[in-house]
């Protein structure tokens, strides 16, 4: 029998949509039947290929009575206004990290959804990712006696792909410590399993013509004794999905032939202006757009680079495929089931919190402690002293 489908509508039609999409179009307990955009093109494809509606605002959205919940995929500043906009008119959200850009601004959402009686659901964060859900389970079992030390690396090409002048901006909600840290932290959030308590990080803004943060490194303290390292790096060099096996981040393979290609794509613009229009050219609806196709969809699961998580008898090493399992006497492979349907832990988590009311793990409450976190790297690169969480 056909599950329930859950009736979603879209705001925002960019990138972050852009790699959602194969899920929605993959698992069958979701529909999409609504969007908005502010681009008239994003919005005519979208109704082209859904034959749903659209609107150009997400007051508009939030008041089709056809929407069960709004998928909030806009730029990372909206992210609070409209999760506002979508709770005062009833519907569940599901909103990209970062949650926010001010603690005080994620507090006005969890409100907002607590007063209204919806589900308020953070992600996609590769902390959803089956291998480092299977290693919490792993942690859990006590099989391996308790968590002792993470070191958390990714190294990509991320400040070099094309970004609009506020993906620059720290201000405005640009940079490494906001776009990728919310990963990295969520993930060792999940897998230590107790409060952060003290953390020292600093980061890296060596490229002035990209004035924003391209790398950070920070350790952070936990209550229960553990500790982790977490650190990144943007500037297109080394590649440490060679250390994955070569599948890349979205769980597909990868060449190490396209190494440069960022770099080399952006040495041939010439303005701010015309690097935004190759990017709104390359999301949904964009003159160089590329639909989801079967040979592009991930054939392993997604990950957030290579990491070694420490207990007291064995360190554990998430993959794409499979947890490595490091032993007092011997290591193995511990294979885990490859994905059916990408990303689709996110849509697990959402239907079971709005059709059957089951508490999600990535709230409001949860993904503010991920943000606050990340506010206090930047401080404590402000201030050149260990921050007190």
């Amino acid at each position: 029998m056909q599950p329930r489908r859950l009736r979603i509508g879209v705001a925002g039609l960019g990138r972050a949509f852009s790699l959602m999409l194969p899920t929605f179009l993959a698992d069958r307990r979701v529909e999409l039947v609504a969007a908005c955009d502010p681009r008239a093109e994003a919005r005519q494809q979208f109704a082209k290929e859904f034959s749903a509606s659209t609107y150009a605002d997400v007051r508009e959205l939030a008041a089709d009575p056809n929407v069960e919940a709004i998928y909030i995929a806009s730029p990372h500043q909206f992210h609070a206004a409209h999760t506002e906009i979508a709770a005062a008119r009833g519907k569940h959200v599901l909103v990209e990290k970062p949650m926010a850009l001010t603690l005080a601004e994620c507090d006005q959402m969890i409100d907002a959804c607590r007063q209204a009686g919806v589900a308020l659901i953070v992600g996609h964060c590769h902390s959803f990712d089956t291998p480092y859900l299977e290693t919490r389970r792993l942690v859990a079992s006590g099989e391996f006696g308790a968590i002792k030390m993470i070191h958390a690396l990714n190294f990509t090409d991320y400040l070099y792909r094309p970004r609009r002048p506020e993906e620059l901006s720290t201000a405005e909600g640009g940079g490494a410590v906001f776009s990728q840290a919310a990963h990295q932290v969520d993930i060792v959030r999940l897998l230590v399993g107790s409060p952060a308590r003290r953390l020292r990080a600093t980061v890296g803004r060596w490229d002035a013509e990209r004035p924003t943060e391209g790398a950070y490194s920070a350790i952070i303290w936990f209550e229960c004794g553990a500790f982790a390292s977490v650190s990144y790096s943007g500037y297109g060099h080394f590649d440490s999905d060679e250390w994955m096996g070569w599948i890349g981040e979205m769980g597909a393979a990868k060449s190490p032939d396209a190494y440069g290609g960022a770099r080399r794509r952006l040495a041939t613009l010439q303005s701010p202006e015309q690097e935004a229009r190759l990017k709104a050219e390359g999301t949904y609806g964009g003159a160089s757009y590329k639909p989801p196709s079967p040979e592009r969809l991930s054939f392993c699961h997604q990950h957030f680079g290579p990491m070694i998580v420490s207990c007291e008898r064995g360190d554990l090493r998430p993959m794409a495929d499979s947890i490595i399992v490091y032993g007092d006497m011997c290591s193995e492979r511990r294979p885990v089931d490859l994905p059916s349907v990408p990303r689709r832990e996110v849509i697990d988590e959402l239907y079971a919190a709005v059709l059957e009311k089951a508490p999600p793990i990535h709230d409001g409450e949860w993904a503010r402690g991920t943000l606050e976190i990340c506010l206090a790297m930047l401080k404590s690169n402000e201030k050149e002293k260990d921050i007190e969480l």
